[in-house]
């Protein structure tokens, strides 16, 4: 027995051993965490400590190009594409106002191309595309239906519409069309407000003739007038003017020819009338060949008064015929502008810049100055537009009802900006002296003179014209 509990005392001595040795072996996941906080509470992470240092920025990689500038879309639809412009010009060069409108239009391309080699519009080149009216309304409307459609001979606004009732006929259907069309007329209509896409500058008709009156008897001391016009809405204009300034000056109209001018007729009824009338001042408004008709016929039967006009009823190409010393004699031209040469404007060394250089053989004429002033208005309208980002055709015509247009001391300024005709319309006539004498039909742009005619007044507004108050004096 004794020998038996001591075998069982060493057995469970053994046991007990090899328990104590397995607890050696238990791993950290067999053993609780101990209690953090044996009182329940946590302790507050320290305040205020730095922020950890950011890694230092990575260098940017050397020599990369600078990104492309991006350029903002422009808004184009007919007539304009990513490389040309195209405007519209309904010109006269085979009717009556040839002799006047075929030079206006060799100095309009001559224009538009120095434009082109400045860079043009926008980047885009300037076409300039012609059409011949012949002066004749049904072919001025053809001719706008070719330019106004959509189609390749589509263009953005008309850069030149020549003559009232023309401009007329088309006045609607420019609105419709949302074209701009600038006026090579100066008929009283165009500052009204259904001709908002007519784009006019210069000294209308019925106020130049105005000017022109007042001008003539204050140099003349003249008590009575004589006026002689063409039918229609260019005679007309220019009669009312000139029996506004008479009735404001209380000259007495001794012969009312208005009218009276029928081109192509015998011309004899109205040089008698006039020579009878004995009149101090003659008014003519009418082209230059009736003119020459007009003043040859009624001082060959010995009328010795003075005459003026409206700026289409002269041309210096009159100085070496047979009137040419009546005209120096007795004639004062009028006219919207200033004349080639004359005054040290910076628009006038523009113009002889830019016609010596890229008309070099032309004959010197005072008419390039339409050329220019006309287009001064397409570029300055174009270029506003671009700025705004929107060269359609609503687009320009909206750029141009927005701004004045500088002409640089050529012409009194146009501004197409705002509501009241009155601040609009121009007032001001340039006024010459004709001397068939100093007149050389062979000078060229490269000489210095050669039309015959000297300023003798600049942007001269009459009282008449001053107290003006707007309404078209013959409208259309």
């Amino acid at each position: 027995m004794n020998r038996l509990k001591w075998l069982l005392a060493v057995m469970v001595a053994l046991a007990m051993l090899a328990a104590a040795c397995g607890d050696d072996d238990t791993t950290d996941a067999d053993t609780p965490d101990p209690d953090p906080d044996p009182g329940g509470a946590t302790e507050d992470p320290p305040e205020d400590l730095p922020d950890p240092e950011p890694d230092p920025p990575e260098d940017p990689p050397e020599d990369l190009p600078d990104p492309e500038p991006t350029t903002p879309a422009i808004a184009t639809d007919v007539g304009v594409d990513d490389d040309t412009i195209r405007i519209g010009f309904l010109s006269d060069l085979s009717g009556i106002f040839a002799g006047l409108t075929v030079p206006i239009t060799d100095g309009s391309q001559a224009y538009f191309e120095r434009l082109n080699d400045q860079g043009g519009i926008a980047g885009r080149m300037i076409e300039v595309v012609v059409r011949d009216t012949g002066y004749d309304v049904p072919t001025h409307q053809t001719h706008y239906d070719e330019l106004a459609g959509s189609g390749p001979d589509g263009v953005v606004m008309i850069g030149t519409s020549t003559g009232s009732p023309h401009t007329a006929s088309i006045r609607e259907d420019l609105i419709d069309d949302e074209l701009a069309g600038i006026v090579l007329s100066w008929n009283s209509s165009w500052a009204s407000a259904g001709s908002a896409n007519v784009f006019e500058w210069g000294t209308n008709y019925c106020v130049e003739a105005m000017n022109g009156v007042s001008w003539l008897a204050d140099a003349h001391d003249a008590k009575s007038i004589a006026i002689v016009t063409f039918p229609g809405d260019y005679g007309e204009d220019g009669a009312i003017g000139a029996k506004l300034a008479a009735e404001a000056l209380g000259l007495e109209v001794v012969y009312d020819g208005q009218g009276s001018v029928v081109p192509g007729a015998d011309q004899t009824p109205v040089i008698t009338n006039i020579v009878e009338s004995g009149a101090d001042i003659v008014w003519v408004t009418t082209n230059a060949s009736s003119l020459a008709e007009l003043i040859g016929g009624a001082y060959g039967e010995g009328f010795t008064g003075q005459w003026g006009g409206n700026g289409p009823s002269f041309s210096s190409l009159l100085l070496p015929t047979a009137v040419g010393p009546i005209l120096t004699a007795n004639y004062t031209h009028f006219a919207p502008y200033a004349s080639i040469g004359s005054g040290d404007s910076a628009g006038m060394a523009d113009v002889l810049s830019l016609m010596r250089e890229y008309a070099p053989d032309k004959q010197y004429l005072s008419v390039y100055i339409n050329s220019w002033l006309m287009g001064e208005i397409a570029r300055q309208g174009l270029e506003k537009a671009a700025e705004n980002g929107d060269l359609t055709r609503a687009g320009v015509t909206a750029a141009l009802q927005s701004i004045e247009v500088d002409f640089q001391g050529l012409a009194a300024n146009a501004n197409y900006a705002g509501d009241d005709p009155n601040d609009q319309i121009a007032r001001g006539t340039w006024v010459y002296a004709v001397d068939h004498e100093t007149y050389n039909g062979d000078a060229t742009m490269l000489d210095d003179e050669g039309e015959g005619l000297t300023m003798i007044g600049e942007n001269y507004v009459s009282e008449a014209a001053a107290n003006w108050e707007y309404e078209p004096c013959f409208a259309i």
